[in-house]
């Protein structure tokens, strides 16, 4: 039954405009996210982040009047989505703590390569080919090209590790894309997050109990700023804006927007704080452009 309702058709014009808008403004996520840490632990922001976000997405959906009733035939679905949720926040807050938002941005950015690789084998119709794997590598060589001079200064052992929790992250939210891409043909986006970030919280609370409770919260404007923007702004219209997109359209053809995060970040730099446009920025700009028309040409 699922496999006849199944739906994965290709993203039209507008839709990938709807992308590159979320895409933009995911792409200041890991800065949001060292901003908030400036006074919130990381479980104990994750938290406040789930109650903003269940605010935000449940708030919509009661003047909607969508209905939030859960089906027993849904939980288990849900509940591997929510401890993937969850594993992919706590590893993002604490490798951004040990690193910087730059590179936290570079590395979380490459979870469309994970969300790729894990719909070959799970999504129907959604296979790799030839041009959109090559495709798929030409727009990270872009990412690659434009944060080399990033990558080119040192590191100490905090950062490295801080990385490596980054990339894991993105592992995370990876195989989380790909089960909702799954998962959301019989479960309204509405609920779907709702529910989600509502299992979210009690489990947020708890770890933020045990492991943080000592640690003191600071309500600063920078801190402040950035957890409302995590939770209305990423969580809110970013992730119930791409679960439903995911509900109908191709997922690779949507992740691959995913490269453009970094560069929107050093764009946003250029245009508000005046930050030059270098050689390797716009180099690698076209090459993620070439990546993701190859992903998006008609087979």
């Amino acid at each position: 039954m699922l496999e006849k309702e199944f739906r994965n058709e290709d993203p039209s014009g507008k839709i990938i405009a709807f992308m590159l808008l979320i895409v933009s403004l995911i792409g200041g996520g890991p800065f949001a996210v060292k901003l908030g840490l400036q006074g919130f632990p990381p479980l104990k922001m994750a938290f406040f982040r789930c109650i903003l976000g269940l605010i935000a997405v449940g708030g919509l959906g009661l003047c909607l009047g969508m209905s939030m009733r859960l089906r027993f035939e849904e939980f288990r679905r849900l509940q591997l989505i929510a401890v993937l949720y969850t594993l992919h926040t706590i590893t993002l807050n604490i490798g951004t703590q040990h690193t910087t938002a730059a590179r936290s941005t570079i590395f979380f950015s490459l979870y469309p390569l994970f969300a790729v690789l894990f719909g070959h084998f799970w999504l129907p119709n959604d296979r790799l080919t030839v041009t959109k794997t090559f495709g798929i590598l030409t727009a990270f060589g872009g990412v690659f090209v434009a944060i080399m001079p990033t990558l080119q200064g040192d590191s100490g052992t905090g950062d490295l590790i801080g990385d490596l929790i980054v990339i894991l992250s993105a592992g995370f939210l990876g195989l989380r894309i790909t089960l909702t891409k799954v998962f959301v043909q019989e479960i309204h986006p509405y609920r779907l997050l709702v529910w989600l970030l509502g299992l979210n919280i009690p489990c947020f609370y708890i770890l933020g109990r045990i492991f943080e409770g000592e640690k003191p919260i600071e309500w600063t404007l920078a801190s402040s700023t950035g957890l409302i923007y995590q939770g209305w702004v990423i969580t809110g219209f970013c992730f119930l804006g791409l679960t439903w997109t995911l509900r109908t359209y191709k997922a690779s053809k949507l992740v691959v927007f995913s490269f453009l995060m970094p560069l929107s970040g050093v764009l946003f730099s250029h245009l508000l704080l005046a930050d030059k446009l270098t050689f390797d920025l716009l180099a690698g700009t076209g090459l993620v452009a070439i990546g993701i028309y190859l992903v998006n040409r008609q087979r």
